[in-house]
């Protein structure tokens, strides 16, 4: 059995998402995967979000960021990966960019 291998995504989610609630969202989702990083609002509109934690918890929190919650409407999101770098200790909000 293969151990979970760390990762790092860094994503910015496209639409209403703003205004929304996302980032308690995205707050509620990393903390239910033990993931660490953070989210911030972005002055275009977007959302970024910042993760690192197993892989297959940031599949698991990726599909969530696509969904949002019900009062979001998620037209896209971008992801990149980057290699793991243990930076975060806890998954936190940051300031508008």
């Amino acid at each position: 059995m293969n151990s979970p291998q760390p990762a790092r995504m860094h994503a910015f989610v496209k639409g209403r998402v703003q205004g929304v609630g996302f980032r308690f969202f995205a707050m509620q989702a990393a903390w239910s995967h033990e993931i660490c990083g953070w989210v911030r609002n972005r002055s275009n509109g977007d959302v970024e979000v910042l993760a690192e934690g197993n892989r297959e918890a940031l599949d698991a929190l990726l599909e969530e960021l696509k969904r949002g919650p019900s009062s979001a409407s998620v037209q896209d999101v971008n992801v990149e990966w980057l290699p793991f770098q243990g930076e975060f200790t806890s998954f936190d909000p940051r300031e508008t960019v």
